[in-house]
């Protein structure tokens, strides 16, 4: 089969078209005919080494297509069947092997490169507006890379949940595309300084939460936006990882809460995995969650697909295409 690898740490032009073999399944997997695999700012992590794997690394976290093949002890997942997964390496690839319980089915009304493109992004922005800060009605939220897959998908949960949105975005283009996924403000970060702008918006209260994606370049300011006891929720960093900072200045700035969560912390069992998403496919099945497909690429285009991503060109999500 076709695969990309990283066989050396560096660039997009590290991603090789690799000829290797089928995978087979194990004792309690599954393998998948990969009919879309997502792309997420962790593939570039991994591929640069900042979260060094071992190599060569078939990179791809997250990917839907139909069950081929099963292996021993398998009852709950049968050839044929539509399914979706993510948090398991290797989906850039025309095949992949997996745990069976970390699969999810896919249902009729959602196909399979929408269920693709939810998986990591969807239940993403589900624990952080549901968990890790649960949003409540007269809430208000400063969300960072607002038209992004990730932040169109927490303005839209955001919104399901009560809280007024404040969203930064880059260009005009990307602020009309937050305020059609619900932002009741766009902050153009490019043409104004955000932490002024959340200052004049909120009367000078700040916000009750922060979601920040992008890292190093927002975070001090971020913190600042915070009311007291406010929520400083960093879960990306795609500007670059956040120098260390003293504890003590979560105090001087208002007993502020700092979390840098990820996902796999909340699907840790079948059950929290099957309901976050199991709502994400209701939501998308019934309208009232809009996933954006932003771009396709073929598999053999996945350095030009990562440039695309890291160049902040994304009005949605990013698809490989075996």
């Amino acid at each position: 089969m076709k695969a990309i690898r990283v066989h050396e740490f560096g660039d997009a032009g590290v991603l090789r078209y690799d000829d290797i073999p089928v995978p087979e399944p194990g004792n309690g997997e599954v393998r998948i005919k990969i009919e879309a695999a997502g792309l997420n700012f962790i593939d570039t992590y991994h591929r640069m080494g900042w979260y060094p794997l071992p190599r060569p690394l078939i990179l791809g976290q997250e990917g839907a297509g139909v069950v081929d093949a099963v292996g021993a002890g398998v009852t709950d997942v049968k050839p044929g069947d539509r399914v979706a997964y993510c948090m398991r390496q290797g989906s850039y690839a025309e095949y992949a092997v997996v745990p069976a319980a970390t699969v999810v089915p896919v249902p009729a009304g959602v196909t399979t490169q929408q269920a693709a493109a939810v998986m990591l992004q969807g239940m993403t922005a589900h624990y952080l507006t549901h968990s890790t800060y649960p949003l409540q009605t007269g809430d208000t939220a400063l969300i960072h890379a607002a038209a992004g897959g990730t932040g169109a998908l927490i303005v839209q949960m955001a919104k399901m949940r009560g809280a007024r949105v404040l969203g930064t975005v880059g260009t005009d283009e990307k602020a009309a595309l937050a305020k059609e996924a619900g932002a009741d403000e766009t902050i153009i970060y490019t043409q104004t300084d955000f932490e002024a702008e959340v200052k004049r918006l909120t009367d000078g209260k700040g916000v009750n939460v922060v979601y920040d994606s992008v890292g190093k370049d927002t975070f001090m300011k971020s913190l600042n936006c915070l009311r007291p006891r406010g929520y400083m929720v960093l879960f990306g960093q795609a500007s670059g990882r956040v120098e260390p900072i003293d504890p003590q200045l979560l105090n001087q700035k208002g007993s502020l809460f700092l979390t840098r969560p990820s996902l796999g912390a909340y699907i840790l069992s079948r059950e929290e995995l099957l309901q976050r998403s199991g709502d994400l496919f209701n939501w998308m099945a019934a309208g009232k969650l809009d996933v954006r497909i932003d771009k396709t690429f073929p598999l053999q285009e996945a350095a030009e697909a990562h440039r695309y991503l890291e160049g902040r060109n994304t009005k949605g999500k990013v698809l490989l295409i075996p």
